[in-house]
């Protein structure tokens, strides 16, 4: 893990341009793999190939918004924005999360048109592409989850989920070809009904991770471990004799803590002063992700 800097928004824009970096790299995968789908599904007549090509079409609009939030969110306090525009991040990943429904939506419905207009049974060959699509694109949803999780972006975690159900609609395709390639005659809609499946799987899941994105944005509160390191440094401080109140709340890329201590009631208003002030900087040097703290200090009970 890198050492943090002296200022915490030279660490959040460093981790907003690593995760900005993936995210390009996932604009020109699913920009391929659109081509590659929909060629391959027309070629193939593969409706749900040509269905999960669309989708990838969609995929770069999201992950467009996806870069565009961490940039934003990335930027340091302004006048007009004096905690920072860490609300970015949650709104961008809001409006993944609602792309993650219209591509649901699209795929339903390329589905049941699948089902319901006769047509010519998949060719086998787009049996290999699926099954190189589907090892590529989970392992772009590891890498970026993991990415997310040591930036603490959600939408980076949000479009991880996205790139993972790109590949879970690649893997029933698959399936659903394999079935109408195998069964022959009279099973060519097997690849609508894999589709289809996998569709409701999304919206499914998709409802996880739209809540996920709304809880950041009506600032929910940060996991009881993060809460507890937090604290801990805190106590951890010299002169400090406990702690009442510790709020904390994500604002994209960095945290806001807003903590109570106590002290000693017989030092001064200086000597006070300066604990609350090694406070804050103690849990700015920590490798905790916050860019702003605000302490309170109240006299110890006798």
């Amino acid at each position: 893990m890198p050492v943090p800097s002296a200022d915490p928004h030279v660490d959040a824009q460093r981790r907003a341009a690593e995760g900005a970096r993936l995210v390009l790299r996932g604009i020109a995968l699913n920009a391929l793999l659109a081509v590659v789908k929909i060629a391959a599904g027309l070629l193939g007549h593969a409706y749900a190939l040509i269905a999960d090509g669309m989708e990838s079409v969609l995929d770069i609009f999201s992950s467009a918004t996806a870069w565009a939030g961490l940039r934003w969110a990335a930027r340091p306090p302004d006048a007009n924005h004096p905690y920072g525009h860490g609300k970015a991040d949650a709104l961008a990943a809001l409006a993944v999360a609602l792309s993650i429904f219209a591509a649901a939506v699209w795929i339903g419905w390329y589905a049941v048109h699948a089902i319901i207009t006769p047509h010519r049974g998949p060719h086998w060959a787009t049996l290999p592409l699926l099954a190189v699509i589907v090892v590529v694109k989970f392992w772009i949803s590891r890498r970026m989850a993991r990415a997310g999780s040591e930036a603490g972006s959600t939408a980076l975690g949000v479009e991880a989920w996205h790139h993972g159900a790109d590949a879970l609609t690649s893997a029933a395709a698959f399936v659903g070809i394999a079935v109408a390639v195998v069964g022959g005659p009279g099973y060519e809609a097997a690849d609508g009904w894999a589709a289809l499946l996998a569709c409701a799987v999304i919206v499914f899941n998709g409802v996880h991770v739209f809540r996920r994105a709304l809880d950041q944005a009506m600032d929910i509160a940060v996991p009881a471990e993060i809460e507890k390191e937090i604290r801990a440094v805190a106590l951890n401080v010299a002169g400090v004799r406990g702690l009442d109140k510790c709020r904390v709340r994500r604002s994209g890329l960095s945290l806001l803590v807003d903590i109570q201590i106590r002290v000693d009631g017989g030092l001064t208003v200086r000597r006070g002063h300066e604990i609350a002030h090694a406070v804050n900087d103690a849990l700015l040097r920590a490798s905790l992700a916050i860019s702003d703290v605000s302490v309170h200090v109240e006299p110890a009970a006798e």
